[in-house]
Parts: structure tokens; sequence; C-alpha cells
């Protein structure tokens, strides 16, 4: 999937979202799906972190 079809899929998925969901759950399902993202990049970054710490402590104990 290339970087325009990603886009319009996401587009499409959300207005499908917005016309099954009431006014009053859709802030609720955005908040969601903003914590969901945030945790997701969260999760990315402690993992590189650690895995550059491993790199660089098996560099020092060489």
């Amino acid at each position: 999937m290339n970087s325009c079809e990603l886009v319009t899929y996401i587009s499409s998925l959300a207005y499908a979202i917005s016309k099954t969901c009431s006014k009053e759950e859709l802030p609720v399902l955005a908040t969601i799906f903003t914590q969901l993202g945030d945790t997701l990049e969260t999760i990315l970054a402690h993992e590189e972190a650690c895995q550059k710490n491993n790199v660089t402590n098996n560099e020092t104990n060489r």
C-alpha cells in the first residue's frame, strides 16, 4: 500500500465511523485513537532506546 492509498483508506474509515457513531461517541473514539497512536509511539521509542543502550553497553564491555 502506498502513502496515497493509506491516506485514502484512513479517510474512508473515519467517514464510515462518523456515519455509524453518535455525536457523543465520536469525541471519545477520537481520543481513544489518539491515545493508541501515542502509546504505540512510546513503545517503539522505548524499544529503540533500549536497543541503543544494549549496543553501547556491549561496545563498552569489549
